[in-house]
């Protein structure tokens, strides 16, 4: 008898170890999802263009504000960032040397994809 016991006890305990790692599995992979959403959130920044090629421009940033969603920053001197344009990117007038713009982009691959570009004059 205390071996059947035994036997049923140690079933018990693993049927009740499996249903728990069961369990806590999906709840791993949707904390993964959420960062993975996080990151991918759109960027914005404005400045003036300082060169247009066929799939990109760049524009100098500097002493305007860049924000990541609700977070705002200062930007202390003027850097350069490069846009990549694709088939998916919205132009809102037309891209040249001197002009000031708005984009709203993504990094992917470590590259600034525009999503919309506003140009003002």
């Amino acid at each position: 008898m205390s071996n059947s016991r035994r036997v049923i006890f140690s079933i018990l305990a693993s049927l009740i170890l499996v249903a728990a790692l069961s369990a806590l599995s999906p709840a791993v992979g949707n904390a993964q999802t959420a960062s993975t959403t996080q990151t991918a959130s759109p960027l914005s920044v404005s400045g003036k263009i300082t060169s247009v090629a066929k799939n990109s421009f760049t524009l100098a940033v500097g002493g305007s504000q860049t924000s990541a969603g609700q977070h705002f920053a200062q930007a202390p001197e003027t850097k350069s960032m490069t846009f990549m344009i694709d088939k998916n990117t919205t132009l809102e007038g037309k891209l040249k040397v001197n002009a000031n713009a708005e984009v709203t982009y993504r990094e992917d691959n470590g590259k600034n994809i525009a999503i919309s570009v506003k140009v003002t004059p």
